[in-house]
């Protein structure tokens, strides 16, 4: 992520970090900078190389080769003074279930090193914060999805961590629960917290990420700002169904021609095309009455991180798949 600025700037940086497990290379030479005080959005689909990528930055893994900084300490030679500035939030709650949320984080930040005193001050501290205050004495197998979450997050912020890697935080949840989540980010950030954000989920990093790395195949493929990522394909988005589908290739044969400069996308019998110019619409739709091509969906829109995301890789992420098909069921 090539970006100006001195390392005291960055709260986490890599150079060449790369992981492999055998003969597959999960993470592939990747270089990211993330600011102090911001999040910075990683987005990828299921395999991308997301959360092995974390993992080498949590010191939880050794890179097979490439260098990590987290706080300005080396992720291998440092790896205390990394684990003393850092919280860590995975796919999956790591809390104790038959603990009270109370009793969880009290335990948590006993093994952190609190007096007892401390401990129980801190964890009804961040029970308010997350408004679990009324489910303070119930055991956490009784909390709801939503609840489970707010409470890992918790969890990772006992130790008041300066840097914050939350990966894929709201798989699973509902929408309220997510806005719920979101929420709290905002305000962490807000207090000083650097957050790296994993996710599939191309609302979620649009919402949250000052910055984004777009990840595939366990390579950077793009970065920038939301606004500059969706630049990248074109202010606007032209989206065109023909009605008989039999003429997709024909509709395909009509923009090469025309527009061989843009770059269309063909998925789900439409072609998408990112657009600058206005004057294409009505150019475009003049050559479609011409060759008498029906259309089905002739649609201008804003770009947005679907386009970008689905320019990039020629695929969706899986997240978006997925709700897709259940829109159409």
């Amino acid at each position: 992520m090539s970006q100006q600025g001195t390392a005291a700037d960055y709260a986490i940086e890599t150079e060449g970090l790369t992981k492999h497990f055998g003969d597959l290379v999960a993470v592939d030479h990747i270089d990211l900078n993330a600011r102090t005080g911001t999040v910075l959005g990683v987005l990828g689909p299921n395999g991308a190389g997301k959360t092995t990528m974390v993992r080498m930055l949590a010191t939880l893994s050794e890179p097979t080769s490439g260098t990590g900084r987290v706080g300005g300490y080396d992720i291998v030679r440092n790896a205390p003074e990394v684990r003393s500035l850092i919280g860590l939030t995975g796919q999956f709650a790591g809390i104790d279930e038959l603990l009270t949320g109370e009793e969880n984080l009290r335990f948590i930040g006993r093994l952190l090193g609190m007096p007892t005193g401390d401990a129980r001050a801190r964890a009804r501290e961040l029970l308010a914060q997350f408004n679990l205050s009324d489910a303070a004495d119930k055991a956490a197998k009784a909390y709801s999805g939503g609840m489970r979450r707010r409470l890992d997050l918790a969890a990772s912020l006992v130790g008041r961590p300066k840097i914050l890697f939350l990966d894929e935080p709201t798989t699973g949840l509902d929408p309220r629960a997510r806005g719920e989540l979101w929420g709290l980010v905002r305000s962490l950030v807000a207090d000083g917290t650097t957050v790296l954000l994993t996710t599939q989920y191309l609302e979620e990093a649009d919402q949250l990420a000052h910055e984004i790395a777009v990840i595939d195949r366990g390579k950077v493929i793009a970065t920038g700002t939301p606004t500059q990522l969706k630049a990248k394909i074109g202010g606007q988005t032209l989206r065109i169904q023909p009605e008989d589908h039999g003429q997709l290739e024909n509709l395909r044969a009509l923009v090469a021609e025309r527009y061989p400069d843009l770059d269309p996308i063909i998925e789900a019998g439409a072609i998408t095309l990112g657009v600058n110019d206005d004057a294409i619409m009505p150019t475009l739709a003049a050559d479609l009455r011409e060759r008498s091509i029906g259309l089905a969906e002739f649609h201008l829109g804003l770009s947005s991180l679907d386009e970008v995301f689905l320019t990039l890789t020629g695929h969706r992420t899986e997240a978006d798949e997925s709700e897709s098909e259940e829109a159409a069921q």
